[in-house]
């Protein structure tokens, strides 16, 4: 896991590849950062290293980061591929994440993921979720539309306060083609 861009004074963080399956993240990460290496932006291109390299959704510990959270709704589930771990925050990268959220205090937080071609949101993010919905051309969902305890989104956009929303890239296109839509979006909040 590595940290990229403004460790200053960021007010946005961006985080790519919470889930191993979904490498589009990492790689329009690492171009914008090819292309703007001065960025205002904290981004944590890859976060789930291992799950990328064996192209899985979970960790080395068949741990899904995106319910591993120490949210309210926590709750230990069967050990499939959306597994939250023995316990919440209980995966190093869990931890790594809410670490750099104390940190860097960002005032919006932006996960890229796939496939579901929307833009989602927690907390207080409709206004900057609609901007960026213009831009991609997805639309705007409150509800991913099924269950997710422990999430990263309801950790940090519902129960931290922190905005917080969750761009579900279209998977079926080739990432060359997404770099344009999510260059424009990560310009729109250098700005934020």
């Amino acid at each position: 896991m590595k940290i990229a861009g403004n460790l200053i004074n960021p007010s946005v963080l961006i985080i790519g590849c919470f889930h191993g399956d979904e490498p589009q993240g990492e790689y329009l990460i690492e171009r914008y950062l090819d292309k703007k290496p001065d960025t205002n932006i904290v981004f944590i291109p890859c976060l789930n290293k291992y799950g990328t390299k064996n192209g899985i959704r979970t960790n080395e510990n068949g741990v899904d980061l995106n319910r591993n959270f120490p949210t309210q709704n926590w709750e230990k589930t069967e050990k499939n591929e959306f597994f939250g771990g023995e316990e919440p925050a209980s995966e190093i990268e869990t931890r790594f994440v809410m670490e750099t959220v104390e940190k860097y205090k960002p005032r919006l937080i932006l996960t890229l993921h796939a496939p579901y071609k929307i833009v989602n949101y927690d907390g207080d993010a409709l206004v900057v979720a609609n901007a960026i919905s213009k831009i991609i051309g997805y639309p705007v969902e409150e509800s991913i539309g099924y269950p997710t305890p422990g999430s990263f989104g309801t950790w940090a956009g519902v129960e931290k306060g922190i905005p917080t929303i969750t761009l579900e890239l279209d998977e079926e296109v080739e990432v060359q083609l997404l770099q344009e839509p999510v260059f424009k979006i990560f310009e729109m909040l250098e700005k934020y």
